[in-house]
């Protein structure tokens, strides 16, 4: 049940984009007729979208053929906003694709460009002044959210290499690599001497 509350959720809000972003639509023109399908394995969800020239479908629990067909995990989601990453996604293995990846780029595309001027949307109900202000205050919140976000893990990752000694420091990596290299070039002319005597 709880999946298709999600897609018509989702439906509604795609939907809803499409009217608030006139450049949405002519973005998502090449994508139409054509199924993106997408299964998140650790939620166990199977979902598709639609776009028939006008509105979006989303379909909860779809199984059927789908001209793109992505599965992956919730945490790499977010990186599907930038269709430079799909590649290097599937590359690593936390991405699987059959079928068309030029849809699953547009798409990606598509709701990667969308700008939407909120103050003007917002304008109609809280007036010019009253929906600038809020737009700025949400912009500054989300700035400073970031920005502490950033403090804090710098904080965590100081606390786990140098404090609590759980993760390895990045140059001590690097060092642990070189010696590594160094100490495979050596065994590599040991064993060649090895030979030259044997032989």
């Amino acid at each position: 049940m709880w999946v298709s509350v999600l897609t018509a959720v989702a439906e509604q809000a795609v939907n809803r984009l499409l009217t608030l972003e006139p450049n949405l639509a002519s973005d998502l023109q090449s994508t139409a007729h054509k199924v993106l399908a997408l299964t998140l394995t650790d939620l166990n969800l199977s979902c598709a979208l639609h776009y028939n020239g006008k509105h979006c479908f989303v379909y909860g629990n779809y199984h059927d053929s789908a001209d793109c067909h992505i599965t992956t995990s919730l945490d790499c989601l977010g990186e599907l906003k930038d269709p430079s990453q799909l590649t290097r996604l599937i590359r690593s293995g936390k991405l699987d694709l059959e079928g068309d990846l030029h849809l699953a780029q547009s798409y990606s595309k598509a709701f990667a460009n969308l700008n939407i001027d909120w103050a003007e949307h917002l304008s109609r109900y809280l007036g010019d002044a009253g929906a600038e202000h809020l737009v700025s205050s949400v912009k500054q919140c989300a700035n400073s959210a970031q920005l502490h976000s950033k403090s804090w893990q710098q904080v965590v990752t100081q606390l786990c290499q140098d404090e609590l000694n759980v993760t390895v420091h990045p140059m001590e990596l690097q060092q642990f690599k070189a010696q590594t290299r160094a100490l495979s070039s050596q065994l590599a002319a040991l064993e060649q001497r090895i030979n030259a005597l044997t032989d």
